[in-house]
């Protein structure tokens, strides 16, 4: 559980790193089981609903740079979905009552690792109140060499920028006013946790070290938390509930959205959507960018 301390920091800041939530066990069973993806990959040559690939892939040469919602095609991502540790650490920071929204797996891989431009996760699915968040489940030490996790600190009760370009949406900030100054890094050693609030500022540079990054987000959100999108169906959107019971009254409060539409012509996920930004901030890292906590 985490201390009042760590709870007030999240609050402030926007993010948490916590250390030693997963065994060593566990941890080897998501590595295990991630490699024997990625030997799969290379059965494909295109993105599938299962994959999203690295540009230069090929059944020789396999580059995975996320597994699509994990969670659904093997039962240990499952089981950390639902791991007692990570929901009793969520329910001091957004409730008792928790729904998921989403699950991914981000990879890293040595030398060729995509980076991820600023964003805010709200800028892609605003709610009726922002009681949601991120958290990235370390696999692989997640170092500053290696493309770790960026947040700006405080950017959680600031304004939510533009994520459009040329009226399309394109899944990264596009601000001219956007300064990416005083960044975080987030530098979690495997079995630890990432946590980032869902209106925080963050993306990670490429990996320009020779160890893997691969980091397991699990996004949840409180109860109460209605997207404004819409619900899928009342069965499916309460089968996302990990805790509590079912609610149909939504709790609204004043946060700022911009609605993720129109989409610009690329669909996809946030590398394929982001893959047309004019002005990518952190597709090169040299000597200097990265600032240590």
């Amino acid at each position: 559980m985490l201390s009042q301390q760590q709870i007030d920091c999240y609050h402030e800041n926007g993010y948490l790193s916590v250390e030693n939530v997963l065994s060593d066990e566990e941890i080897s069973d998501l590595r295990r089981v991630t490699d024997e993806f990625v030997e799969k990959s290379c059965e494909v040559t295109e993105h599938t609903n299962i994959f999203d690939l690295e540009p230069g892939h090929s059944p020789e040469s396999p580059r995975v740079r996320r597994i699509k919602s994990p969670a659904l095609h093997h039962t240990v991502y499952d089981q950390t979905l639902r791991h007692d540790r990570i929901l009793n650490i969520v329910s001091q920071l957004i409730g008792p009552g928790i729904r998921y929204n989403g699950h991914k797996l981000n990879m890293k891989y040595p030398q060729f690792g995509s980076p991820v431009e600023w964003h805010q996760d709200w800028a892609f699915y605003p709610h009726t109140n922002d009681d949601l968040l991120a958290v990235g489940v370390v696999i692989d030490d997640m170092t500053v060499e290696n493309g770790c996790l960026m947040v700006m600190p405080g950017s959680h009760t600031g304004p939510i920028y533009d994520h459009h370009q040329n009226g399309g949406f394109i899944g990264a900030v596009t601000d001219r006013n956007f300064k990416p100054d005083n960044a975080a890094n987030v530098e979690v050693k495997a079995g630890g946790i990432s946590i980032h609030h869902v209106r925080a500022l963050h993306g990670s540079y490429p990996n320009t070290s020779s160890k893997p990054r691969r980091l397991l987000l699990l996004q949840y959100c409180a109860i109460d938390a209605w997207p404004l999108s819409g619900v899928p169906n009342w069965d499916t959107f309460n089968s996302y509930i990990l805790r509590g019971e079912p609610i149909n009254e939504p709790r609204m409060v004043a946060a700022p959205v911009r609605m993720p539409l129109p989409y610009a012509e690329r669909r996809g996920s946030i590398y394929e959507v982001q893959s047309l930004l004019d002005n990518p901030l952190l597709a090169k890292k040299t000597e200097g960018q990265s600032l240590r906590v």
